[in-house]
C-alpha cells in the first residue's frame, strides 16, 4: 500500500456546484480538506468538473438511486486505498473499503445500504448509524465582520421546514427588520425584504453584515450548513432545538428554544455575544480540515491504519 493514502470521492454532481448545493460544497471542501492533510484524492464526478486539489475522473451523469447502482469499478485507479461515496451506493465494488455520507433523512422504513456515516449524533441516532463526521467548511470563502448592520437574516429554501414563516413572524414580533435570502416571495410587509436566491460574494456579505441568523428549522435538520456558515462571519444563530442544532449552536454563539415566544425572548440577548468568539467555535471544529481529519481517522480504521 502506498505511503500516501489515495482517498476516491463519488459524487455525481459537476463540482464545483454553480447554485447552492450543501452537499456538493461539502465534497468539494472535503477534497480540499485531504489535500491538505496530505492524501492523494480521486474525484468521481461529472464531466467538466474542476476541483484543483483532486484528479477528476469523469463517471456518467446519473440521479436519484441511479447513482447509487452505478458500477464504479471501471473507473477507479488501481492504487486506491478507499472509496468515499457521497450518494447511497448499492453497487460496492470489490476489494476496496469503501464508506458513503448520508447527507439527507432517509425515508420511514428505507433501507439503506451498509456502510453509511451520518454527519451529527443526533442524525446518526436516528438512523441507527455507528458513526458521524460533522460538516466542515473552508473559512477563506466567507467574510468576518466585527460591525454587523441593522438587520437579521433568514437564508435558506422557502419551505415549511425551514421555518421561514417562524423567522418573519419572530423578527416582527421582536421588532427587527429580516432580509430572507433563498427564495423569490414579494410582500408588502413592514420590515421585511425578500432577495430571492443568492450566491458567492453577495451571500457572504449577508451572513456577515446580518445582525442574527434566524434558523428556526421545522424538522430534524441533519446537520444545519447555514448556522456554521454564519458564525464563520461572526453573525450569532437563532434557532429551533431540532436535529444538529444543539450541537452546533452553544450559549456563546447563539441561542436556541422550542417555541416562537422563546425565540422572541432569546433574541435581545445575542446582541452581546462577540463576534470572534461565534467565529472561533467554527475555526475549532466545523472547518474543511476538521472534517477531512476525522474522516481520515475512519479511513486509517478500515484499511488497518488506525
Amino acid at each position: 500500500m502506498a505511503s500516501t493514502l489515495h482517498v476516491v470521492l463519488y459524487h455525481p454532481a459537476r463540482l464545483p456546484v454553480q447554485g447552492y448545493g450543501g452537499t456538493e460544497r461539502v465534497v468539494v471542501w472535503l477534497a480540499r480538506g485531504l489535500a491538505e492533510l496530505g492524501a492523494r484524492v480521486t474525484l468521481l464526478a461529472a464531466a467538466r468538473s474542476g476541483v484543483p486539489e483532486a484528479t477528476l475522473v469523469p463517471v456518467p451523469p446519473t440521479s436519484g438511486k441511479t447513482a447509487g447502482r452505478l458500477d464504479l469499478t471501471p473507473y477507479l485507479p488501481a492504487d486506491a486505498d478507499i472509496l468515499h461515496a457521497h450518494v447511497p451506493l448499492y453497487r460496492a465494488p470489490a476489494n476496496l473499503p469503501m464508506l458513503w455520507t448520508l447527507h439527507g433523512n432517509a425515508q420511514p422504513g428505507e433501507v439503506l445500504p451498509p456502510g453509511a456515516v451520518g454527519i451529527s449524533a443526533d442524525h446518526a441516532r436516528r438512523h441507527g448509524l455507528a458513526r458521524w463526521v460533522h460538516n466542515g467548511l473552508d473559512p477563506a470563502e466567507y467574510r468576518f465582520a466585527r460591525s454587523k448592520g441593522t438587520a437579521d437574516l433568514f437564508l435558506g429554501r422557502l419551505h415549511s421546514v425551514k421555518g421561514w414563516q417562524w423567522a418573519v413572524a419572530g423578527a416582527q414580533r421582536a421588532r427587527r427588520r429580516l432580509i430572507v435570502a433563498g427564495g423569490w416571495r414579494p410582500t408588502l410587509q413592514r420590515g421585511i425584504r425578500f432577495v430571492g436566491e443568492v450566491k458567492s460574494e453577495r451571500k457572504a456579505l449577508l451572513l456577515s453584515s446580518a445582525a442574527c441568523l434566524w434558523n428556526p428549522v421545522q424538522w430534524d435538520e441533519p446537520f444545519g450548513l447555514t448556522s456554521i456558515e454564519a458564525m464563520v462571519s461572526g453573525t450569532p444563530v437563532l434557532g429551533t432545538r431540532r436535529g444538529a442544532l444543539p450541537e452546533i449552536v452553544t450559549p456563546d454563539v447563539g441561542a436556541l428554544g422550542d417555541t416562537l415566544d422563546e425565540l422572541v425572548d432569546l433574541r435581545p440577548t445575542l446582541d452581546a455575544l462577540e463576534p470572534e468568539q461565534i467565529r472561533a467555535r467554527v475555526l475549532e471544529h466545523f472547518t474543511h480540515r476538521a472534517m477531512a481529519a476525522r474522516y481520515l481517522a475512519i479511513y486509517g480504521e478500515m484499511i488497518g491504519r488506525g
